[in-house]
């Protein structure tokens, strides 16, 4: 019985990794099979509670045998756990601590995917957290020249930043993306990035931005040859003109029905304020000379 008591497994690991009068040095190797052993019977009854902790407890073993690999898949447990517990501020601990041990051994791509994993537990409970998390996965795939493993990352982080309507957060994270996708040649994904961001500044009713950001974008050589440069110039032009028909035409076409689908639906509601009483801004300043040190 006591060999498949989960409760006695961890009370004889405790044991070994306390020192006392008859043991001088903490047995780290027989206490972190008991944690394993406790972990897994836990999680099998279902007590998710005890289980989060044994796996807790037999990371921290990993980590004092030099196992940061292990370690990091345990603590990767204890954070799915903490999630089923509904427990949102250990989730993004225990992710955030399997991302750095999965550093320690020099994988960004299993860092990364921690702290994904750990953002999309947080998107409803805690998303600005999880927009942190999604944020610094895309910073560890960047730093090791692995920018086209962080597209999915880009999209769903740019979703969190529109659900919770922070439209310029999530335009100049599209143009992150966009420079990511140079960087690795991804020239469709570039321009869907690029024309994203024109179509969320519109979005937030904010031409001035969406023009810039057009004109910015419009530096970048392998854009202009791309379908999604075209379909955000016929945008643009439609807004000076103010003719609603045609941003609703454009809004419609295949190359922005090819968007992501966050996107897309921001599209289909364009215009969403008075495009007339734009008209004479923007015709006034379409003139302005571009700025030459923006996404060269």
């Amino acid at each position: 019985m006591s060999s498949s008591d989960p409760d006695k497994l961890m009370i004889k690991a405790d044991k070994l990794t306390k020192l006392s009068m008859t043991r001088w040095s903490a047995d780290w190797k027989g206490a972190t099979v008991l944690y394993e052993q406790a972990a897994n019977a836990y999680r099998v009854r279902n007590n998710h509670e005890k289980a989060k902790i044994a796996f807790e407890k037999a990371s921290k073993g990993q980590e004092m045998l030099s196992s940061p690999w292990d370690a990091a898949k345990h603590m990767e447990s204890a954070g799915a756990l903490a999630k089923e517990l509904g427990n949102l501020t250990e989730v993004a601990d225990f992710y955030r601590r399997a991302s750095e041990l999965y550093i320690l051994c020099g994988r960004s791509q299993p860092a990364s995917d921690a702290l994904s994993k750990g953002a999309h537990a947080l998107e409803d409970g805690k998303p600005d957290e999880a927009i942190t998390l999604y944020t610094d996965a895309c910073t560890l795939l960047e730093e090791d020249g692995r920018e086209q493993m962080a597209f999915d990352l880009y999209r769903d982080a740019t979703s969190v930043f529109v659900k919770l309507e922070k439209y310029s957060d999530a335009a100049e994270l599209l143009l992150r993306w966009g420079l990511a996708a140079d960087k690795c040649n991804a020239v469709h994904s570039q321009g869907k990035a690029y024309l994203s961001a024109i179509i969320v500044y519109l979005y937030a009713h904010d031409f001035k931005q969406a023009e810039k950001c057009y004109n910015d974008c419009s530096q970048v050589d392998t854009f202009l040859r791309t379908d999604q440069y075209r379909a955000a110039s016929k945008l643009i032009s439609a807004y000076i003109e103010g003719d609603v028909e045609e941003i609703k035409r454009v809004a419609q076409s295949s190359t922005i029905s090819h968007l992501d689908h966050v996107i897309i639906r921001l599209a289909r509601k364009l215009p969403t304020g008075d495009v007339s009483a734009l008209k004479t801004d923007a015709t006034e300043e379409h003139g302005e000379p571009l700025d030459e040190n923006d996404l060269t």
